[in-house]
This record gives C-alpha cells, structure tokens and sequence, in this order.
C-alpha cells in the first residue's frame, strides 16, 4: 500500500472516541486518556500553542505536541484567541491490541480542528493511510495510493465464507513505524509487487469458497514474507492449523485472519488450546452497515 499497491481494508467495530471542551478557569490546555476500563492512561498538561508542559509520559505528550504542531502547519492561526481547553479520549479497545489508537486519534483530531487528516498522518506518524480512510469508512474499502494520494471507495464486501474466518491477536504488539523502515530497508524494487499483491485483492473479493480464499492468503502471505525476509506466522506458530493464517498491519504481530474449512467456532478453540484467548469471528469484528 505504501507504494500504490490497491488493497482491501477492513474498518473494525472499535474506535476511540474524542471530546473537546472550553475550560476558561485553566492556564493552558488539559489532556486526559482514558483507556477501555475507564482509567486514565495518560494525563498532561500543554501551553496556549500546544507545546507539551508536564505530564506522566513524555513520549505521548511529545506524540501529541507533535499533532498539534502539524495542525498548526495547516492552519497558522489556528491558536490565535483559542481559549484553554480539555481535551479527553476514550479508547473502546485494549490499547495493546493494536487497532487504530493512533489513526482514530489522527483522524479524530483532524475533524475537530478542521484540516486534512492524511496530511496529518504524513506529518506526524507516516503510513499509507489506509487506517485513515477505516477511521472515516463504515463498511470494508478498496484502498490505493495513486500519485502519493491516498484513494479510497467503500466496498459492499461479506465473503460467502465469512462464517469461517477468525482474528486472533497474537499478543505480539507491533510498532507500525518499525515495520514501514523494515520494509523501506528490504524491500528493493518494490514497483515489481504492485501487480501482483493488487491482483491477490481483487481475487480475494472474487473468492467464492473456502479453498479459493485460503490460496489468495497463502500466495499473499509468501510473497510478503520472501519480500519482507521474514517467516510466515503460520511456519512460526501454527504450522498444523488446518487452513492459512494471515498477518495483518505491521506484518508478524498484532492479529491475524485465520480461514479454515471448518467453522469459526471450531478454529476459535483452535487458537485457545494453543493459548490465544482473545479470537473474534467476522461478524464480531468487521464494521458494516
């Protein structure tokens, strides 16, 4: 995706949620992080112009100056007579899970302040932009990149074997920043992929049965890993799961797609037995209308 290839993307069922609310009676900005249980994961303290003052973690609120400094790229006055402020995020999912926390919050952010959420996401985190385009889908996109544009078009799409697909967080929390250096770093020529990988999504939506979409997985998942030189998750930890495992994001970590012959229920205590408690099925997992 990074280099144009087209994709298809799965917006989930969790999100994160933002509000924003004058407090006159505070000498700057307030921002409070609430996590899925209602705890506050982060708290910190910011100037007038966003510039990070105080608080439990300095890597976020560095993240967060960060945001706000990209913003006011697009917006120069954007400070200018903006009383204090408090700013509160509530996560509906384990951070660690991998989800989105960062492109929900990008592109939260971009709505309330009014500028281009994918130029956000260039100035500050990087990436394709594809969990940009979830945050704002509410059904599965055909997503591509053309001319350093991200473009996108929401796709009707719940395969006929959806009652046999899975996602599995593996509990291996990947940083999407590594993964897109790893890549950048290994990945000479990448131009020559583009066919192909746009090729495996397009026949991955014309998939019709349960061995169709298991040999558009396993060609992905090999192209991907020779490119990337890394092995595939299946050859790794579950080389006698009756179907392909698929990984997803930053590639090795965070969830997989499992598809298997057998049912969702079936595989889902596939992956328990061998110690992956949280499994959700399609239905649990994608968003749709």
């Amino acid at each position: 995706m990074l280099d144009g290839a087209l994709a298809l993307a799965l917006p989930v069922r969790f999100g994160q949620q933002l509000t924003v609310t004058e407090q006159p009676h505070l000498s700057g900005h307030h921002w409070v992080s609430f996590g899925q249980q209602g705890r506050p994961w982060f708290e910190g303290r910011f100037s007038s112009t966003g510039v990070y003052a105080s608080g439990n973690d300095e890597e976020t609120g560095n993240r967060l100056e960060q945001l706000f400094q990209a913003i006011a790229k697009q917006r120069p006055d954007f400070w200018l007579g903006r009383p204090p402020l408090r700013f509160e995020t509530h996560l509906e999912f384990p951070r660690q899970w991998g989800l989105g926390s960062s492109s929900t919050l990008v592109a939260a952010l971009a709505e309330w302040a009014e500028v281009d959420a994918f130029q956000l996401l260039a100035d500050t985190f990087g990436g394709s932009g594809y969990d940009i385009a979830c945050a704002y889908a509410r059904q599965p996109i055909l997503f591509q990149r053309r001319n350093g544009k991200a473009q996108y078009v929401e796709c009707p799409f719940t395969p006929s074997f959806s009652d046999n697909v899975c996602f599995v967080y593996l509990g291996k929390k990947q940083d999407s920043r590594e993964g897109i250096a790893r890549y950048r770093k290994v990945a000479e020529n990448a131009s020559r992929l583009l066919d192909p990988i746009s090729r495996l999504t397009m026949d991955f939506l014309r998939a019709r049965t349960v061995k169709e979409g298991i040999a558009v997985l396993e060609a992905h998942e090999e192209l991907v890993g020779d490119t990337l030189q890394l092995p595939r998750v299946k050859e790794r930890y579950f080389s006698n799961f009756p179907g392909a495992v698929k990984s997803l994001g930053a590639w090795g970590g965070d969830f997989v797609m499992a598809l298997s012959e057998k049912s969702a229920e079936s595989t889902r205590q596939y992956f328990r037995v061998k110690g992956f408690e949280v499994v959700f099925s399609w239905k649990e997992m994608v968003l749709a209308p």
